[in-house]
């Protein structure tokens, strides 16, 4: 979250002094070599009267907003000054060529005089070609020579980002690859790699100029007119890139900006390609136009390309090309040639970034948060209410509520006293609920003239030597929401330790299941160590509002919310623009900027303000973040590894959790990720808005982050910032009732929007509920099948339908797995929305998941569909067999009711499906199961094999598009003569009524079920 909760910073008992020095605040060089704040002091203390007696306090300071404010700087892409690297660099020529078995190695140097335009210009590079698997290729350029000390500006160690490798048995299958790498010293070195089964050029850097300097790295490659590329996170954008678009790479503590960089970094992209094919000649055609013939037939291609660098990240995509740049690193570079989306995003995973974690159970239940939960006594109110309401709700969770003044491991006994924690979720867990509550990215640093601050997990970490330094190698300092703190250095061989001693700890006093992780990018509210020689004033007030504070008060509602709540909508608006007159007044007039620009000095680099500046959401690369020259204890600087700061506190807690629960799965949800993060932790979206536009984008970031290997993904359900008001909220707890993870959170201060605020939303929620846990079943294979094969558990129309070009942008409709197409409405005051069903064309049968009949829809072609407030429109595809099971309150009631089948026929009377069942929890489970079911000429077959002994009936099986259902129906040769029905109408065959006959557990045995 971007603000913090209620941080009234009164009176604390661990405030309270004979005296205290106000802090007044200039500039001053300090330990980190920025300009930071330092202190002067006056005289600043209060009286109060606490029972009767007098008592002397001090007051908080607050840091001074201009304390987060950076030097002006101006994106190179934005500056009219700026100078393309294109026109004064070199390039390189390569030479010294050698084969090996599995590709080639060569020599590249510099083809005239160094520009040194951003950086040194590398005078001599090593490029190595491997063809590592019959579908992957690698191509790295590294410098020749690396000094010891320059190690990190260059590589990333495979022990801190997985680095892909030969296959154990690419001997035999690189020999077969269909990709084929050419290269040219024409006019410079550039590189081309072809697609030997179509001809098709998926990338090509010749004709443009490699530029490889200490800070600087820049290389191009050409693609087809209206290309289809999908990817290069984290951003709040369509899904489909378009080719306008400048996608930057730096984790940014930001409330959800469209368009700019945000929290994570993930440098893959997925690029399709389609083709008409003539019907005649099977020759192929590239489809370079949004406009498509309903009539041709149409065939795709896609590949990947990863590039494996942790540095600042700058991709331009235009018309025509895309060109990278980079801050640092080296270029390694991997190509998967799929050729579908389901193999490249598969082979991405299992090659280069792992599998995603699987996850417990319970993790697929509903999850309730916000920030402003007050006490443990509110919190068992919010439990009760759902309850009331029947609601069901698996997992409370809190903010930073709960903290003693935030500090991490720490409650405030006052409010959430361990005592009573104990007491509360006792019978939380006892109800088969859970809590997951949120762990920040800094630790307070105590002040040394206050005793009674004294602050444990600090002195522990600080005993160790885990937290990141200053060049001059004292602490850095910086400023989080307990004010002055330290950030915990995850290159220290120490850091995993303390933190895991710290969660096992906490856990002794404090029963969590599983952990939240914010602010990782990681954040800090000021440039530079600013804490240093100041902690003696900690606890600090941030240096911005916090919501509901004067000149911070949340006014805003969601789009047309002045069409269905006129009067309360003026209200606020009037107040809004009181509340921005106000602040414009205070903040001054503007004046002319003059932007900070640097020159490169030789063989040294500026790491703080590089002589390139990428277009960084914040600017200044400092500003709300840990300083680029902060320093690890191995001398590392954070510039080099910024972006991985939330990937590594990830793993921290992973490896933490299993320590906590041994043997069992981690419930981990951060918010900064990188490149394999899925392996570890869910994500959920950040600090989104309570608007419709949000909600939508909320289906883009999820695709994207399914490609990325982080299929446990969801948003802020009613959007974090600002109000939400009934009918968004209605529409987006249905919605999000199909992602992955489900939660609704939002900001202190604003509007409560549970969903038992609006009756409404009761009914809605209630709806979309009971069937997201009637299909948890579902939803569980399918994450057992991306932990295991790299498979997709969200999925965009154009990747389960590749051979129709228009659904290529389609990503305001989505597919859960292949079987369930949800169409969502995604704008104020409607009550139908347009969708399409894709593979029609090609036979494709769908079903209404309500009335369960066929959908009679024209191929290609939008739909109008009825969708009135309450409603989310569902299809089931036809040839699917989906396992349900009765749903209940909570995942553990479900888990023991009766099982159910959806099986819907396609066109020739077929259907498969599966179902993957174990015990809900274990890393390593001792037993599992797995069932198949083909339905085939009038018969659903069921055949299990493992272990796991699931003893739950099967209570029901419906049938859809059966034509003909014979003269009876039979499960093993059996008549059934009761719990028969068919809607010859509809074609439907319901079967009822089987607890007696599979009494001993649904797939305890084999059986079919016969209907002709």
């Amino acid at each position: 979250m971007l603000f913090p909760i209620q941080h009234t910073f009164l009176l604390s008992c661990s405030l309270l002094i004979n005296s205290f020095a106000q802090a007044q605040t200039t500039s001053a060089s300090s330990a980190d070599g920025l300009n930071s704040l330092t202190s002067t002091s006056s005289a600043s203390v209060g009286t109060a009267t606490i029972n009767g007696t007098p008592t002397t306090y001090r007051n908080i300071f607050t840091v001074p907003a201009a304390a987060d404010s950076g030097v002006p700087v101006i994106p190179n892409i934005e500056d009219p000054q700026a100078i393309d690297a294109q026109s004064v660099c070199p390039g390189y020529s390569a030479s010294n060529v050698v084969r090996n078995a599995y590709g080639f190695s060569a020599t590249l140097k510099l083809a005239g005089p160094a520009c040194n335009l951003y950086g040194t210009d590398i005078e001599t590079l090593d490029l190595a070609v491997q063809y590592q698997s019959d579908s992957r290729l690698s191509v790295k350029i590294t410098p020749s020579n690396i000094a010891p000390s320059e190690t990190s500006w260059y590589i990333l160690p495979n022990d801190l980002v997985q680095e892909p490798t030969l296959d154990a048995d690419a001997n035999s299958t690189a020999q077969s690859s269909d990709l084929q790498l050419s290269w040219s010293n024409d006019p410079t070195f550039g590189f081309s790699v072809i697609r030997k089964s179509t001809g098709d050029i998926l990338f090509d850097t010749t004709g443009t100029k490699l530029v490889f300097e200490n800070q600087f790295i820049e290389f191009s490659s050409d693609l087809p007119d209206e290309y289809n590329l999908y990817g290069l996170g984290e951003h709040i954008h369509g899904l489909r890139l378009g080719n306008n678009f400048t996608a930057t790479m730096y984790a940014a503590d930001v409330g959800d900006p469209i368009d700019s960089n945000v929290y994570g970094t993930h440098p893959f992209y997925l690029d399709t390609r389609y083709y008409e094919q003539d019907p005649s000649t099977g020759n192929l055609t590239l489809v370079t136009s949004n406009e498509t013939d309903s009539n041709a037939s149409y065939v795709s291609y896609s590949h990947g390309v990863y590039f494996r660098n942790a540095h600042a990240h700058e991709i331009l995509l235009k018309p025509q090309n895309i060109t990278w740049r980079t801050l640092g690193g080296s270029i390694d570079l991997y190509f998967f040639d799929g050729p579908s989306q389901p193999e490249v995003t598969a082979n991405y995973q299992e090659a280069a970034i792992g599998l995603p974690a699987m996850q417990q159970y319970f993790a697929f239940g509903y999850h309730q948060c916000r920030w402003g939960y007050r006490n443990w006594t509110e919190l068992s109110s919010v439990v009760d209410n759902f309850r009331q309401f029947d609601i069901p709700l698996e997992n409370i969770w809190t903010d930073i509520d709960y903290m003693n003044q935030y500090r991490d491991y720490d409650n405030d006994q006052n409010r959430f006293s361990y005592p009573e924690g104990e007491q509360f979720l006792s019978q939380l867990h006892a109800n088969g609920q859970h809590y997951i509550p949120i762990v920040d990215s800094a630790i307070y640093v105590p002040n040394p003239n206050n005793g009674s601050d004294a602050y444990g997990t600090y002195n522990r970490g600080n005993d160790s030597g885990v937290f990141l330094l200053n060049p001059d190698g004292s602490q850095y300092i910086g400023n989080v929401w307990p004010g002055y703190t330290v950030f915990p250095d995850w290159l220290s061989d120490n850091a995993v330790p303390w933190w895991t001693n710290e969660m096992t700890m906490w856990h002794q006093k404090i029963a969590f299941d599983g952990i939240w992780i914010d602010m990782s990018e990681v954040s800090s509210f000021c440039v530079g160590s600013c804490g240093s020689g100041n902690i003696t004033l900690n606890p600090v007030h941030p240096p911005f509002a916090l919501p509901g504070e004067p000149g911070n008060v949340i006014y805003d509602y969601p789009e047309d919310f002045n069409v269905t709540n006129a009067t309360q909508a003026a209200s606020a608006a009037a107040a809004s623009s009181s509340q921005a007159a106000a602040s414009s007044a205070s903040a001054g007039s503007s004046v002319t900027t003059s932007y900070v620009r640097t020159t490169p000095t030789p063989g040294v680099r500026n790491v703080n303000y590089p002589p390139y500046t990428i277009d960084n959401v914040q600017g200044d690369l400092a500003v709300h973040a840990v300083s680029p020259n902060a320093t690890h204890h191995n001398g590392v600087q954070e510039y080099d590894v910024h972006n991985l700061f939330g990937y590594q506190i990830l793993n921290a807690t992973y490896q933490a959790l299993v320590s906590v629960f041994p043997g069992k799965r981690p419930l981990i949800i951060g918010r900064s990720t990188f490149a394999g993060a899925g392996k570890w932790a869910g994500h959920w979206g950040g600090d989104n808005y309570s608007q419709w536009r949000y909600m939508y984008f909320s289906i883009p970031q999820a695709l994207s982050f399914a490609l990325f290997g982080i299929p446990m993904f969801g948003v802020d359900t009613c959007g974090f910032n600002g109000n939400s008001d009934e009918e968004l909220c209605n529409r987006w707890m249905q919605l999000s009732a199909f992602f992955p993870f489900y939660r609704n959170h939002n900001t202190f201060s604003a509007d409560p929007q549970e969903p038992y605020v609006w009756s409404s939303v009761i009914d809605a929620s209630k709806t979309a509920m009971a069937i997201r846990y009637s299909i948890l079943p579902y939803l569980y294979t399918l994450f057992h099948q991306a932990h295991t094969t790299g498979s997709t558990v969200m999925r965009a129309l154009a990747w389960e339908f590749p051979t129709e070009p228009s659904l290529a942008s389609a990503d305001r409709q989505f597919l859960l797995g292949s079987s369930l197409l949800v169409t969502p409405v995604l704008e104020p005051l409607a009550t139908t929305v347009d969708g399409v069903f894709p593979g029609v064309k090609d036979g494709t049968v769908w079903y209404d998941w309500y009335n369960q009949t066929a959908v009679d829809a024209p191929a290609g072609a939008n739909v109008t569909i009825d969708a009135p407030l309450g409603h989310i429109p569902l299809f089931v595809r036809g040839g699917i067999v989906m396992p349900m099971q009765e749903p209940g309150y909570t995942t553990t009631e479900s888990r023991k009711n009766p099982w159910g089948l959806l099986a819907a026929l396609d066109q020739e009377g077929s259907a498969s499906g599966q179902l993957y069942i174990d015990d809900g929890e274990s890393i390593e489970p001792t037993d599992t199961m797995l069932v198949d079911f083909t339905a085939t000429q009038g018969s659903l077959y069921a055949s299990a094999r493992g272990t796991y002994n699931d003893t739950n009936a099967l209570a029901n099986v419906t049938v859809l598009g059966v034509e003909n259902p014979g003269n009876s129906v039979t499960l093993n040769g059996k008549t059934l003569s009761n719990g028969v029905q068919y809607d010859g109408t509809n074609k439907i065959l319901k079967v009822t009524g089987l607890n007696n006959v599979t009494s001993t557990g649904a797939w305890s045995q084999d059986w079919v079920l016969s209907w002709s």
